[in-house]
């Protein structure tokens, strides 16, 4: 359900994309490359990859309603909503762009 979603877009989004053989390369995220970039370019593209990077699983129908907050500069709070095939879920999750 719901709570398994929620971990699975937590696991996803924590996981660099291509840095572990374990996982095929359409699971993770790309976020080391965005380090030290300007910050409109960061969450105009963190938009992009948190999308592309959740819609892989199945059980994930959209994701909207983006906003970013800088904590440091290394890390952005995303918060968006995750519509899944069991409701919507509203997310507030921290990337660590220094992987």
């Amino acid at each position: 359900g719901i709570e398994a979603v929620k971990q699975a877009i937590y696991k996803i989004l924590s996981t660099e994309r291509y840095k572990y053989l374990i996982y095929d390369w359409n699971y993770g995220i790309e976020l080391a490359d965005l380090f030290g970039k300007p910050i409109p370019f960061v969450y105009s593209m963190l938009k992009v990859r948190i999308k592309e990077a959740l819609l892989v699983d199945d059980r994930i129908l959209e994701v909207f309603d983006f906003d970013f907050k800088e904590i440091d500069k290394e890390t952005i709070l995303a918060k968006y909503t995750v519509k899944t095939i069991y409701g919507d879920i509203a997310m507030n999750t921290p990337l660590n762009l220094r992987r």
